[in-house]
């Protein structure tokens, strides 16, 4: 784990923009400047602890120069394919990685599985070729403008190379799409001419001719488009939980301490008890609040114990959370709406004191269906064909009535996008006709355009929200969150329900082989009734909320209570 930085922009102060980003890897750093490029890198130390496994690692022969913040998991069975034919200087995932490109070229990224941000320097075509993992786990930004091309880990380390006179222009429909989802969507970053790379993406620049020559996918989704299939229900749970323990079982091995994140939830409990069978005295990491209306540290702490293995718990009051204020705009460097953020970095710190390298449970809401609308939507579509209730008074029904009606009657819900967007959030027209004309946005700009590009009306509805949330919420949101604020504190996290054969196997799956009974996350649960007690596996779905008291909210939402303390610098045109 690490950051990464570099390009072709030769007035650049590449060890600044590098050294900006530190936090990614205070166990080194090293910049190596090229005839046509510069490549810098910041090491966080977590596979082969050795000065040789170093980047930038070139090869033997110098032609080719690897980059890459992430793990491989698995990795050894293709470095003993490699080594009949490579010379193996260290036992790291980044030299496999170099020698699997050499062997197989551009088709080496189907041979690896992992967390990733992958640039490699090939000399022999004089190219940049970039990488980016298949769910968005690890960030990957690149500049593109006049011929000028660079590449970071985060947009923070572009204005440091750049000496701090940052002449990027912001982007104001970024701004507006963030006022939609709370998160900056990819490709887009808060900046003209920066980007993000797109999960599963590839890209590559031609140093000779400074132009991206080609950017692609390398990988997609294969989804079950039926409702309705014929595998065996035991048989699916046996693979649920075989999958899962091997995924565990790879992301365990670290040359340093491990533990893992536990917030007494299903998806939490489920990877802290695989890791417990592994290795018995992993520490658990949890965090509470003394507002018990959002405190789950009983339940934490219950599965610890039928786990049996070590909690340690910090319990947050609104002094904690509001010592935070004013660090996300330097943590995210573009607006980001999540506040689970704050509490996030708090359990980061305190991993970070016992170890280096985290277990989450981040990915199991959306490869599994875990999210209360689904059942909202499921439910309310019962209704209408059942000719009950009116829909609208159905969602009133609802926790999140007033950010899904405001008023207005809901048609179509199954189907209508617009639906689902208030669902997540998404703001009255007539607000955002306000904010429209304060940024000079177009009347005809859609405000949706990243949820349209990844609903497809055709899939189940299960099917379709889970792999919805998946393609935009995922990465924009929970992924984001999670690596800028362990990051932050030079903490990896390592995401098991992300690895690609059992996110594979499940949207294999017809949506009645995972989704039966009205429950929720039902393979999961039904997976672990044997060794997770039922009140962890079955309770109501709390989620993982800041108290609004905990972050000053007063009269307004902690959305806006957002925009006017975080991010006034880059939205303060909105107030």
């Amino acid at each position: 784990m690490c950051g990464i930085m570099g390009g072709n922009i030769k007035e650049w102060n590449y060890q600044k923009g590098i050294e900006r980003i530190r936090h990614r890897g205070p166990d080194g750093r090293k910049v190596l400047q090229f005839e046509d490029c510069t490549l810098a890198f910041t090491r966080l130390a977590i596979m082969d602890l050795s000065d040789r496994a170093m980047q930038p690692l070139e090869s033997p022969d110098g032609n080719v120069v690897l980059l890459f913040n992430g793990e491989i998991y698995g990795f050894d069975t293709l470095r003993n394919q490699l080594k009949q034919k490579y010379h193996f200087t260290t036992t790291s995932d980044t030299e496999v990685i170099l020698y699997a490109y050499i062997e197989y070229g551009d088709t080496f990224i189907d041979y690896i599985d992992g967390m990733f941000a992958i640039v490699i320097y090939d000399k022999r075509e004089q190219l940049l070729k970039l990488y980016r993992d298949r769910y968005g786990i690890k960030p990957l930004y690149y500049l593109y403008r006049n011929q000028q091309f660079a590449f970071a880990s985060e947009l923070k380390a572009f204005v440091a190379a750049n000496d701090g006179n940052s002449t990027f222009v912001i982007d104001k429909t970024a701004i507006y799409d963030y006022l939609a989802y709370q998160y900056i969507p990819e490709p887009k970053s808060l900046y003209q001419n920066i980007y993000k790379l797109e999960p599963a993406t590839y890209l590559y620049y031609d140093l000779k001719r400074k132009k991206i020559i080609k950017k692609a996918k390398y990988w997609n989704l294969r989804i079950n488009t039926k409702a309705h299939g014929n595998k065996k229900r035991q048989e699916v749970l046996d693979d649920i939980r075989e999958l899962v323990h091997i995924s565990v079982k790879k992301q365990m091995i670290a040359d340093v301490p491990v533990g893992v994140f536990l917030s007494g939830g299903v998806d939490s409990s489920a990877v802290s008890y695989e890791c417990s069978k592994i290795h018995p005295d992993v520490n658990s990491f949890s965090i509470g609040f003394e507002n018990r209306r959002y405190d789950e540290s009983d339940f934490a702490r219950k599965a610890a114990e039928v786990c049996g293995i070590p909690n340690i718990l910090q319990v947050l009051s609104a002094e904690d959370i509001l010592n935070l204020k004013g660090t996300l705009a330097d943590l995210f460097d573009e607006p980001f709406g999540d506040t689970t953020a704050y509490p996030t970095l708090l359990v980061s710190k305190l991993a970070r004191k016992k170890v280096k390298v985290v277990l989450t449970g981040d990915g199991g809401d959306e490869i599994f269906g875990g999210y209360e609308r689904y059942r909202w939507f499921i439910e309310g579509r019962k209704e209408r064909l059942a000719g009950g209730e009116k829909l609208e008074n159905f969602l009133k029904k609802s926790r999140f009535a007033g950010s899904v009606l405001k008023g207005n009657t809901i048609r179509k819900l199954e189907g209508d996008l617009s639906a689902y967007g208030r669902f997540l959030g998404f703001f009255e027209q007539e607000t955002y006709k306000g904010w429209r004309k304060k940024l000079h946005i177009d009347e005809e700009y859609d405000s949706k355009w990243f949820l349209r590009k990844y609903y497809h009306k055709e899939l189940p509805l299960m099917t379709r929200m889970r792999y919805l949330d998946f393609k935009t919420y995922l990465p924009g949101d929970v992924l984001t969150k999670t690596d800028r604020t362990a990051m932050r504190t030079s903490l990896e996290a390592r995401v098991p329900f992300l690895d690609r054969d059992l996110v594979e196997y499940v949207f294999s799956l017809a949506q009645d082989e995972y989704f039966y009974g009205n429950e929720l996350k039902t393979i999961l649960k039904k997976a672990y009734e044997d060794v997770l007690p039922e009140d962890i596996l079955y309770r109501k779905k709390q989620g993982f909320a800041v108290p609004d008291n905990y972050i000053g909210v007063g009269n307004c939402t902690s959305f806006e209570r957002l925009l006017k303390s975080e991010w006034k610098d880059m939205c303060g045109i909105l107030l």
